[in-house]
């Protein structure tokens, strides 16, 4: 039986000297594998010293199954991975750990697909697709013409294509804020108190969307409040601008507060859909992604994360003919 010697995120931010912020990121970004044990995150010491040696410039462990694409919508080869003579590239964009755990069931049903990961927001996910550099992305986009979400956006955005949007799971957005929620931040109309600092996602994230949508309802203007202008690139960082008494407030999801250790205020509860174009090539990809939805073991994966609810996973929202 192996002994193999493990470490918390807190040991591995000490031994690298860096944040537990900074370890999440590596973690999400499938550059630090890792597994969870009851609520903790552990990372083999083999990981810690392949990271380090990559770090370094040496080789990219063999084994590593994530990628990720630094070039908006360009899917770049692991360094030092030979790219297998057959199969089918296959990019999936948004930021999710779901995805991940999507990419490696793809992996596992179809040894023709090899997944790609592209960490990108909602919008700009849609857009990739839209120019062909994208063939599964997530989208959690809130429409307040319609208190929709998603639809109305893969029908402006993919006007011209035939499209299906399935369900992944549903999971709460609100605020992040201070332990005790000491400036009583319950509303939007709050973040344009007097003396309320926010912290803002980048523009074309789903968050982002929530924000200015929310505003534009409750006739708020961004240039008035207060941090607009500030904006991070994922919802750990907003939590962490936060956590770090930088901001009062800041907008994302649950799991994050969790693991930051900030307070949430539930607001929404976003739907996070999937986005697959209907074409002759994505036919059997698209009949793949369903069984793994429908699939008792996908599910239990979901359930171990934590924080999803998974009562329509696998419904069609929505689909072009």
């Amino acid at each position: 039986m192996s002994h193999e010697k493990s470490y918390t995120t807190e040991e591995i931010a000490k031994l690298l000297r860096i944040s537990k912020l900074t370890v999440y990121d590596l973690i999400k970004k499938g550059e630090l594998p890792a597994y969870r044990v009851g609520r903790q995150m552990r990372v083999d010491e083999s990981d810690l010293e392949a990271y380090k040696t990559r770090a370094k410039g040496g080789y990219r462990a063999a084994q590593s199954v994530a990628y990720t694409l630094p070039v908006p919508g360009q899917a770049q080869q692991a360094p030092g991975q030979a790219q297998p003579a057959t199969g089918r590239n296959v990019i999936i964009s948004g930021q999710d750990v779901s995805l991940d755990l999507l990419s490696s069931h793809l992996e596992k049903s179809d040894g023709a697909l090899r997944p790609l990961r592209s960490y990108q927001g909602s919008l700009n996910s849609l857009v990739a697709m839209y120019t062909g550099k994208a063939d599964i992305v997530s989208t959690h986009l809130f429409d307040g013409e319609t208190m929709d979400y998603n639809v109305p956006y893969v029908r402006r955005l993919l006007s011209g294509h035939r499209f299906v949007v399935v369900n992944m799971l549903a999971r709460w957005a609100g605020f992040y804020v201070q332990p005790g929620n000491p400036k009583q931040l319950l509303s939007w109309t709050d973040l344009a108190k007097s003396g309320v600092r926010m912290v803002n996602r980048e523009k074309g994230s789903g968050a982002r969307t929530l924000i200015e949508e929310q505003f534009r309802l409750a006739s708020i203007t961004g240039r008035n409040v207060n941090g607009y202008e500030r904006e991070e690139n994922s919802h750990l960082a907003v939590a962490g601008v936060v956590a770090r008494k930088e901001a009062d407030v800041g907008v994302g999801i649950e799991k994050a507060a969790r693991m930051v250790g900030v307070e949430f205020v539930p607001l929404i509860k976003e739907r996070y859909d999937l986005v697959i174009l209907k074409t002759e090539e994505n036919g059997a990809l698209l009949k793949t992604v369903m069984d793994i939805l429908h699939s008792a073991a996908f599910s239990k994966e979901l359930e171990a994360v934590g924080g999803y609810d998974l009562s329509q996973t696998g419904k069609i929202m929505y689909e072009t003919w």
